[in-house]
């Protein structure tokens, strides 16, 4: 069985990523990106769907675990009866091949090694065919199945039956054993041995230098530097994309159906991403993003996607894997993602945000880049009175989503903008009066006069966690009396706990069975809206109170579970979560 979500870390390469469990399990691992199918699958079914385990056989007394500094390395301690081990976990970056890589030390005592390793590709389903061969000098576990060849090295290989490898070995004080596991096309040959210290010096290098960028001077300084670098861990180092998350089917309703893939690149999400990131002062990103945001949204403006594969691809289709149990029985356990046909007007007013950022921070248009932004602009024009799913993805009755409503303002009004205050070409004219009528309506049909707040949608008078957005966007001023309606509002109907809950899911607004639980990003929108409401006081104690739910190396996942074992509470959904930790620095930025 998997362990609880928060017991996990996050090590990657900038091309996948791992989950290391306290125990020493890597329980998910995708070769060779984010996006392809899974090896190490036990994180969603049991260690029989393959996972690579390095720890004590004997009883651990305690386990305490931290990222090296500054960097995404992890460093895993087990004490025993006799002694204590030491795991570095590293998944080492720029090489153009993908290589997680393990070393265990005995650092006190004597300690009994455990060494499993079971590899089963397609996501846990097929058992590869295992052999024991001399490659470079050395011998070498290779598992081949299709397309998929991985080779594990080490000083002492585990001998195996049927794809499962285990072994055990004595380790003493001083003695040290490095082990790596490497990807390649099963046609290839077998790659030659990493050089370890040299590929972890480099990675650390890399890693140090974009910590040391992260602001001081904000509240929470540790936690929004680990932020950054989890952001950065989730973007793609050669395409550019930024993935929602590196799991899939981690439940936010346990045992319920609330299961999604979040592999992929959600043009919102990584445009708060970039937000975020420049505003931390990350200012040479943007033009990497925005080379990938040219080339997945190429072509006719009306076949904008909500969201792409990790190198820009379209086709996402959604389907189940009934050979997993999933996460706490929480099943289905779901591949792709069928919101990518969805109709979301608020991401080209996020796109926009974003955009018009880096102009302000020095990047320059190209005819291209602007090209682009023109072409959807107008696109929206002509479409923009229309229903949509919303920011949430609602699997219920399109709607015009306030919260919608709003994005689609900031759209035409950062195109404005562009033309005003940039000087780029534009039918600004038909623009500016667009944006005025957007604005009219929202004030018009998205405001409850009665109660004093906006509302989700124009037929409700539900309130929605997205709705704290408007002051941040700019749309209204955080102290207008509209907004501290919404805020007021919004704190009564959707507090759990001390943290916000999205929406109300009991009015069956999403089509889906079953709840949810708080979600962490609208706790960090709280805290901003009430930032920019002057109302410090308030905004700082929930910063604490939100940012005290990271897990012991600061990693959030997607919502928090605040009734579980008697209160002390666990997290849910998909993990680390992108949202949460960009939201979280857009939160310490707007104290600071």
């Amino acid at each position: 069985m998997a362990l609880p979500i928060e017991d996990y870390a996050l090590i990657g390469d900038r091309g996948t990523a791992a989950l290391v469990g306290k125990d020493g399990s890597i329980d998910w691992l995708c070769l060779p990106r984010f996006d392809s199918p899974a090896c190490f699958a036990a994180l969603l079914g049991t260690e029989d769907n393959g996972r690579w385990l390095l720890a004590p056989a004997d009883e651990v007394v305690s386990t305490s675990r931290r990222y090296v500094d500054g960097t995404a390395i992890l460093e895993t301690t087990f004490t025993t009866a006799d002694g204590e081990l030491v795991l570095l976990d590293v998944m080492p970056v720029g090489d153009d091949r993908a290589d997680v890589v393990r070393r265990v030390t005995c650092t006190r005592g004597r300690v009994l090694v455990r060494h499993d390793w079971v590899v089963r590709t397609d996501y846990g389903r097929v058992r590869p065919w295992v052999t024991r061969e001399h490659a470079h000098g050395n011998e070498v576990v290779i598992a081949v199945a299709g397309p998929d060849k991985l080779v594990l090295r080490g000083p002492r290989l585990p001998e195996g039956h049927r794809g499962h490898h285990r072994d055990e070995f004595e380790m003493r004080e001083g003695e040290e054993a490095t082990f790596s596991t490497t990807w390649v096309r099963s046609w290839r040959d077998v790659p030659k041995p990493l050089g370890f210290d040299e590929r972890i010096e480099a990675t650390s290098d890399q890693q140090r230098e974009w910590s040391a960028r992260s602001p001081s001077d904000v509240p929470h300084a540790d936690l929004v530097r680990r932020s950054l670098l989890t952001l950065m861990l989730m973007t793609h180092a050669d395409t550019g994309g930024i993935v929602a998350a590196p799991t899939t089917s981690l439940p936010e309703d346990f045992g319920g159906e609330r299961n999604w893939d979040y592999r992929f690149c959600w043009l919102r999400d990584a445009a708060l991403t970039l937000e975020s990131l420049l505003g931390a002062g990350y200012a040479d990103e943007a033009l990497e993003w925005r080379h990938w945001l040219l080339r997945a949204v190429a072509g006719d403006p009306a076949d904008l996607q909500i969201m792409y594969a990790v190198d820009g691809g379209r086709d996402l289709p959604e389907r189940e894997l009934d050979h997993l149990a999933g996460y706490a029985d929480s099943r289905p356990v779901r591949i792709g993602n069928g919101a990518v046909t969805q109709r979301q007007n608020d991401v080209l007013g996020e796109v926009m945000i974003a955009l018009e950022l880096a102009r302000e921070a020095g990047l320059h248009e190209t005819r291209n880049s602007w090209a682009l932004q023109r072409a959807l602009v107008d696109e929206l024009a002509d479409h923009w009175d229309e229903p949509d799913n919303g920011l949430w993805e609602i699997r219920g009755p399109q709607r015009h989503f306030t919260h919608s409503r709003v994005m689609v303002w900031v759209a035409f009004d950062r195109a404005v903008r562009a033309v005003e205050e940039h000087g780029l070409e534009g039918p600004v004219e038909r623009w500016r009066d667009l944006r005025d009528r957007v604005r009219e309506e929202v004030l018009d049909k998205g405001w409850d006069a009665e109660r004093g707040t906006f509302t989700q949608h124009y037929d409700t008078r539900e309130v929605d966690a997205s709705l704290l957005n408007i002051p941040l966007v700019g749309f209204l001023p955080g102290d207008d009396p509209r907004v501290l309606g919404t805020i007021d509002a919004i704190t009564e109907d959707l507090m759990r706990n001390g943290l916000l809950v999205r929406y109300r899911t009991q009015t069956g607004v999403d089509g889906l069975e079953g709840g949810e639980h708080p979600f962490l990003a609208c706790s960090f929108w709280l805290v901003s809206a009430l930032a920019s409401a002057g109302r410090r006081d308030e905004a700082e104690s929930l910063m604490e109170r939100v940012c005290g739910l990271a897990n012991d190396v600061g990693l959030l996942a997607e919502e928090y579970d605040t009734t579980y074992d008697d209160g002390r509470g666990r997290m849910a959904g998909n993990f680390p979560q992108a949202f949460s930790h960009l939201a979280l620095v857009q939160a310490a930025l707007a104290l600071r």
